[in-house]
């Protein structure tokens, strides 16, 4: 029998709220703390051992990724940069390093103790151009056309309404703007029941999409220029793949209203809604640097 939606979102919460009570309370190992027993083809060991060295320990010790997408999404200095279900930072962090003291690094999770010692690891790591959310990558607590990429690291696979992660993604970033994800994708040929003989839900396995549903997927959000591209394999038929695309300059999609009904440098303006566009304003602040007269 399918598990409830609304039972596997709080598997999947209580999972990753333990990892993080295990790093933070655990035992530790003889340099640091004793990173979570995953197989080889998640977690750190993923990342190049120059990159884990720049990070605090904690932050190493909680990943639980399939792969490292700051990587082999080339960030620039200045760009803002959102990672969705940003769990103890290290990706964060990582991007954070890339963008420079002129950018601006978001990180996402529902999760309070993910958030905990992600704060934990900002403050440890002295990231100045940082900032955790807390929120469901389903329902992204950031205005639109306000990120230049979003990165996901093995998270995707986790949620339930995968179309409004793929639409969330589409509505915050910049026209131009573009993804890059590290995810566990499905051969075409497996079923939904086949990808779930090969692990659970909560391992990143039975709710994975396959190459085509990813494709598809992206596509129907507004998407253009989708790679999707295997690293590793993760169970049989299964692979660790990074996932490419870019939001169109121009685009003929209709995003929500709250995105196009905006001026003054706010979206929704004059509504209970309205938020500025730099998350860094109030909205008043935004208002008055726009020159608009509205109140």
């Amino acid at each position: 029998m399918t598990q409830p939606i609304t039972d596997l979102r709080e598997t999947v919460r209580r999972r990753y709220a333990a990892a993080a009570v295990q790093v933070t309370e655990g035992g530790t190992a003889c340099c640091g703390p004793q990173a979570i027993e995953i197989d080889d083809n998640f977690g750190s060991t993923l990342y190049a051992a120059d990159e884990r060295d720049t990070l605090p320990a904690e932050a190493v010790a909680a990943s639980l990724g399939c792969g490292n997408p700051t990587a082999v999404v080339g960030l620039h200095e200045g760009e803002r940069v959102l990672d969705l279900g940003s769990g103890g930072g290290v990706d964060v962090l990582l991007s954070a390093r890339r963008v420079g003291p002129t950018g601006k690094v978001y990180g996402l999770d529902m999760t309070e103790e993910m958030l905990a010692l992600a704060l934990a690891n900002q403050k440890k790591a002295g990231a100045t151009n940082v900032e955790f959310l807390k929120g469901a990558i389903e329902a992204v607590p950031l205005p639109a056309h306000t990120i230049d990429v979003v990165i996901s690291n093995c998270v995707i696979n986790l949620s339930t309404d995968k179309p409004a992660v793929f639409a969330e993604m589409f509505r915050v970033l910049v026209p131009g703007g573009r993804i890059g994800i590290s995810d566990v994708v499905a051969d075409d040929t497996l079923t939904s029941a086949q990808r779930a003989e090969r692990g659970d839900y909560v391992g990143c396995i039975a709710g994975a999409l396959s190459f085509a549903e990813y494709r598809a997927g992206l596509e129907a959000a507004g998407f253009t220029s989708i790679e999707i591209n295997p690293t590793h394999a993760v169970a049989d038929g299964m692979h660790s793949a990074i996932v490419r695309a870019m939001k169109p300059t121009t685009s003929n999609k209709t995003e929500a209203s709250t995105a196009d009904d905006s001026c003054c440098g706010v979206t929704a303006c004059c509504t209970p809604a309205e938020q500025a566009h730099d998350p860094n304003r109030s909205v008043t602040e935004a208002k008055s640097a726009s020159g608009c007269n509205c109140s």
